[in-house]
């Protein structure tokens, strides 16, 4: 069974840091390619970041970055642990949002779709 569940949201201060975490189960890095997307209320949902190979899954990948959070944001994954990572830096008002893994995005642009498999999300709030 595939699952995905996130934790490390929370509330920071505009200026500030989180990093997000996302344990993944029933795959590999090998399998599918992995993301982050955000869904804020009354707005549409924005890919953050995704890693994707040629080939459908995420290892030895490309990290690719939406414009907003480009410089700011790092993803990662740690293969020995099945675990995603998003390091927040420099977090802004308008990053407020929840915030979701994904996997598998049918090999298209991985930014441009929620993924076959999401997480049930973690908060993020920016105060200003």
């Amino acid at each position: 069974e595939v699952r995905l569940v996130e934790s490390g949201g929370g509330l920071v201060q505009a200026g500030g840091s989180l990093r997000l975490s996302c344990a993944v189960f029933g795959f590999t890095f090998d399998d599918y390619a992995v993301g982050w997307f955000r869904q804020a209320p009354g707005k549409q949902r924005e890919g953050v970041s995704c890693i994707a190979n040629n080939f459908g899954g995420a290892s030895g990948g490309s990290t690719y970055y939406a414009d907003s959070v480009k410089g700011r944001f790092t993803m990662t994954t740690d293969n020995a642990n099945n675990t995603v990572y998003l390091e927040m830096n420099s977090l802004k008002p308008e990053d407020t949002a929840v915030y979701y893994c994904a996997a598998d995005f049918g090999g298209g642009n991985c930014l441009l779709r929620r993924g076959t498999y999401r997480g049930q999300g973690t908060q993020v709030t920016v105060s200003s």
